[in-house]
């Protein structure tokens, strides 16, 4: 249990950080851009662990899970636009 609030806390901290990187008018304001931000993080995560990149603490899993917050807000960008 508290390794998956461990990921939501780390996964708001990377959706702002996804918010610096991808600058601009987000559809849903700020708050759909931290939640995408916890999502990202957590399979992210989970998706490196998964496929064996590394373990559990490492700081790769922090840096997979900066680009799952990234890649996560940037398809919910181009689906919102296309809507």
């Amino acid at each position: 249990m508290l390794t998956i609030l461990g990921w939501i806390l780390f996964g708001l901290v990377v959706g702002i950080l996804a918010k610096l990187v991808m600058p601009g008018d987000d559809p849903g304001g700020i708050v759909v851009t931290i939640a995408l931000g916890i999502v990202g993080a957590m399979v992210g995560g989970f998706a490196g662990r998964l496929f064996g990149l590394y373990q559990a603490g490492e700081g790769a899993g922090y840096f997979m899970a900066t680009l799952g917050a990234v890649l996560l807000l940037f398809l919910y960008r181009q689906i919102a636009v296309r809507a």
